[in-house]
């Protein structure tokens, strides 16, 4: 009998000593930001979280295209940002195989399409339907993110089929902030312009925009973000599986931390540790059932960083 129990307490000790091994193994969290307002603050409040709980979190900057390669590749374990439906192309090659894991729903009730300011809407401009209408005072340019960005590829889509009659129009990539900076441009000017808007994001207060309609083709009505993984990464690394099944976040929190950021000119990371320091019940569901990367309690780990 005695054998027999330590037997079974050499058992244990070695899955124990495995599962810390395991976690020490899943130490470095790679995560992917597409140069996104949005998905900086969320990596923020992830990394806060990550680095509270004994992790190192590592953000690259990586296009959409390349993220979703390195998921499948295994380059990447973790992005905030699946924007749907305006990723399903990416969904349906990545995602609906099995390469990439869909984990969570982070963010609901989004809003992603082109958007104009308020003198154009003034103007007439509601719908995709009416930009052909004033191709002469938009230039007949559309301004997007940055390259091989889904919504772009909708974009050309539209262009390319000669949607809206809009098959000579001429899709301008850049960066969320060039554009965003061109708009600026145009709107001090009252010269028309359209461009991709969302929600959430600053760029709603700081603008005084309006959607448009009729692009739901395209770009859906509204929608929802959700968390992705590498394939195998939450059984791998179930400790912080555990964590990024939990993460929802909210328009108004997002939107609080770039505001923050644009106004007060904080970094991420202090926008949101600034953030969850006001509002530290959200830290209960967070981390119920996740552990330090030791094994010990996360909540009281990461209340004691704040």
């Amino acid at each position: 009998m005695q054998k027999l129990s330590t037997v079974l307490a050499a058992g244990l000790l070695a899955l124990s000593s495995a599962s810390a091994w395991a976690e020490q193994s899943c130490e470095t969290v790679k995560m992917a930001d597409p140069g996104w307002s949005d998905i900086a603050a969320t990596n923020a409040i992830t990394g806060f979280l990550l680095e509270g709980m004994g992790y190192k979190p590592k953000v690259d900057t990586l296009a959409v295209p390349i993220t979703f390669g390195g998921l499948k590749d295994g380059q990447v374990d973790v992005f905030l940002g699946n924007w749907m439906p305006a990723q399903q192309g990416f969904y349906d090659k990545f995602v609906a195989n099995g390469d990439v894991t869909q984990l969570a729903k982070n963010l609901e009730g989004t809003e992603f399409t082109l958007a104009v300011p308020d003198y154009v809407w003034d103007a007439g401009v509601h719908n995709f339907a009416d930009l052909n209408k004033f191709a002469d005072k938009f230039e007949k340019k559309i301004y997007g993110i940055g390259s091989g960005a889904p919504a772009n590829l909708s974009l050309k889509e539209i262009i390319k089929t000669n949607d809206f009659g809009m098959g000579d129009w001429k899709l301008v990539e850049s960066s969320e902030q060039a554009m965003l900076a061109e708009v600026s441009r145009a709107v001090k000017k009252q010269k028309f312009v359209t461009f991709l808007g969302w929600t959430p994001h600053p760029m709603n207060v700081q603008l005084k925009m309006h959607y448009l309609k009729g692009g739901e083709k395209y770009f859906g009505d509204t929608g929802s973000v959700y968390t992705l993984t590498r394939k195998g990464y939450a059984q791998a690394c179930p400790n912080v599986g555990k964590l990024l099944t939990n993460l929802s976040f909210t328009q108004e929190m997002e939107n609080s931390i770039m505001a923050d950021v644009a106004n007060k000119k904080l970094s991420n990371a202090e926008a949101a540790k600034a953030w969850i320091k006001a509002n530290p019940t959200v830290l209960d569901k967070w981390l119920d059932g996740v552990k330090t990367v030791d094994g010990q309690e996360a909540l009281a780990a990461v209340k004691a960083k704040l």
